[in-house]
Formats: structure tokens, C-alpha cells, sequence
């Protein structure tokens, strides 16, 4: 089993959740965040004063997938989250090693 971490713009998050609903996920959890990830150099243009309003909002999304689905939950989430410009966000896979119910 994987974790894959999704991270999205608030406007795509509705997309992607609707894409995630079609796959196999044994669980999800969703938390609105704010963050920075390449577009950083643009903010550092930002004065100091304006730095603690410089991080965007996002929306992450925590899914739980079997080994044999990721590739397919991947490139699915890939195809309705992706925009080509900066800041569409990221995809994170991580193992699992133990869970407990």
C-alpha cells in the first residue's frame, strides 16, 4: 500500500476529488493548506512585510492505495489537475509500512 499526497489548487481540488471518487482508494482525508513550491522566487520579490500573505492557498488530499492502482491513480489525477502553469502542484508517493485498525 501507498500514501499519495495531492496537492492542488482550491479550484481544481473539486475535479480531482470527483476523478478520485471513480478509483480504488481504501481512505482519504482532505486539508486546506497554504504553502509555496516553485513560484518561491517569485515571492521573494515580495517585501517583508507582505511576506506572511505570500504563501497561496492549497488543498491537499491524502489518499491510501493499493500498490497495484497507483500508476493508474496517477496518471488520473494527473490528467484533470494538470493547467501547465506554475503552481498546478505535486504528487507525493509514499510507503506504507504498517496499518493499524
Amino acid at each position: 500500500m501507498k500514501q499519495v499526497l495531492v496537492i492542488v489548487k482550491p479550484f481544481l481540488a473539486e475535479r480531482v476529488l470527483e476523478a478520485i471518487s471513480d478509483l480504488q482508494v481504501d481512505a482519504l482525508a482532505v486539508h486546506e493548506v497554504k504553502g509555496y513550491g516553485r513560484q518561491k522566487s517569485y515571492l521573494d520579490a515580495s517585501t517583508e512585510q507582505d511576506r506572511s500573505l505570500a504563501f497561496l492557498p492549497k488543498v491537499e488530499i491524502h489518499c491510501w492505495v493499493k500498490d497495484s492502482q497507483v500508476d493508474y491513480f496517477i496518471n488520473s489525477v494527473s490528467e484533470v489537475a494538470r493547467t501547465g502553469r506554475m503552481g498546478d502542484g505535486k504528487i507525493f508517493i509514499l510507503p506504507v509500512a504498517q496499518v493499524t485498525e
